[in-house]
């Protein structure tokens, strides 16, 4: 007899990954209670704690650990077999859960994203934005929208924009008080405004010129997360930002922001689909792939 329903162990895996019930029962679409109940049921069932629970934290026990660590391994067989099977549809359907950044998903969301849902409207689409990168295989992710430089090499990757240019830019209020820098060494003198990656680390500031690469941990009294926080902070004369040309041409265009130092930046490669190599992919990835290569764009 099955001593746990798929939903009781998939809702174990949840929580093991997330490390708490509110973030697990987002990606399972259902309510903490629901969620704890289920586990809960499952425990009283096969008799055996399996998380260690406070008003701080979820963790696993020992028995949690050696638990998960069998039904793992379980559960991707069956989502192969469930995606084996899909293949033989014609049409996509059930959820395509895409994970990406803030800023990629700023991007790609209407050319994209809201296209796949207007041509297939049954389909339920979940975007999930995190700075860090993340294990989309084993997170449930069906495929993950990065820079390219930021895929991991075993992954099957689609361009979606050809390269992405970096800018700095500052608003007119500001170099009307500062002045505006010639090179990037006049930078130490500017109040900048720096960026904090998920790491935890500053963002160094990355400059090329002639072949010449080089980075700078440029000075700023403001340090942010977001670079849509960068870019009001910019509007409002608080620092100079270093963004991209994507995000900021709007203000270019309409002299909200100007340019600066721009023969020492150099565009990187752009955003890509990516998604695990397998033979078989299933209906709702294979119409995605299909949009991202009729619609990218340089």
């Amino acid at each position: 007899m099955l001593r746990g329903t798929l939903a009781e162990l998939e809702a174990v895996v949840a929580v093991s990954v997330h490390g708490g019930f509110r973030a697990a029962a987002r990606e399972l679409d259902i309510s903490s209670s629901a969620l704890s109940q289920q586990i809960a049921v499952l425990e009283a069932r096969i008799g055996v704690r399996l998380f260690n629970r406070t008003t701080r934290s979820v963790v696993l026990s020992s028995a949690g650990e050696q638990f998960v660590a069998e039904i793992t391994p379980a559960l991707a067989a069956i989502r192969k077999a469930v995606d084996l099977a899909d293949e033989h549809r014609t049409e996509p359907s059930g959820t395509l859960r895409i994970n990406t950044s803030v800023g990629a998903a700023r991007m790609v969301l209407n050319p994209v994203l809201l296209e796949y849902k207007r041509r297939y409207p049954q389909m339920a689409v979940e975007i999930v934005t995190e700075g860090a990168l993340v294990d989309i295989n084993a997170q449930g992710f069906d495929a993950g929208i990065r820079i390219r430089e930021a895929v991991p090499s075993d992954m099957v990757i689609l361009p979606i924009s050809r390269s992405v240019r970096p800018v700095i830019v500052g608003s007119p209020r500001y170099f009307e008080r500062f002045g505006r820098p010639s090179v990037p060494a006049d930078l130490m003198d500017h109040d900048c405004i720096r960026g904090r990656m998920a790491s935890g680390s500053v963002y160094h500031w990355e400059f090329e010129r002639h072949g010449e690469t080089f980075t700078m941990n440029v000075p700023g009294l403001l340090t942010l997360d977001e670079s849509d926080l960068m870019l009001r902070a910019a509007r409002e004369g608080a620092g100079l930002a270093y963004l991209n040309s994507w995000q900021v041409g709007p203000d270019l265009a309409n002299n909200t922001l100007i340019e600066v130092l721009e023969d020492w930046l150099s565009p990187y490669p752009g955003l890509c689909l990516y998604y695990p190599g397998r033979r078989h992919i299933p209906a709702k990835l294979r119409a995605l792939v299909d949009l991202v290569r009729e619609v990218a764009w340089d």
